[in-house]
């Protein structure tokens, strides 16, 4: 493998929605992954509909491209 073109590969704590950690290898940044929906809650593996509430990422993509 040719040197200096990987990023970094480092160990990361991911807590999944029901409150589940687990430790696993990542090049994303930063030591801790939250998140929101996985196998647990997800509706494709629980069979049940439920709504997702997405607002927090539609304020979070407004603020990142709002005209300036």
């Amino acid at each position: 493998m040719k040197k200096d073109i990987h990023p970094e590969y480092h160990m990361m704590t991911v807590t999944l929605a029901d409150g589940t950690k687990f430790q696993t290898r990542s090049t994303m940044k930063g030591e801790e992954y939250a998140s929101e929906v996985d196998s647990t809650n997800h509706p494709f593996y629980t069979g049940k509909r439920q709504f997702v509430d997405t607002a927090g990422r539609v304020e979070k993509f407004n603020r990142r491209y709002a005209k300036k």
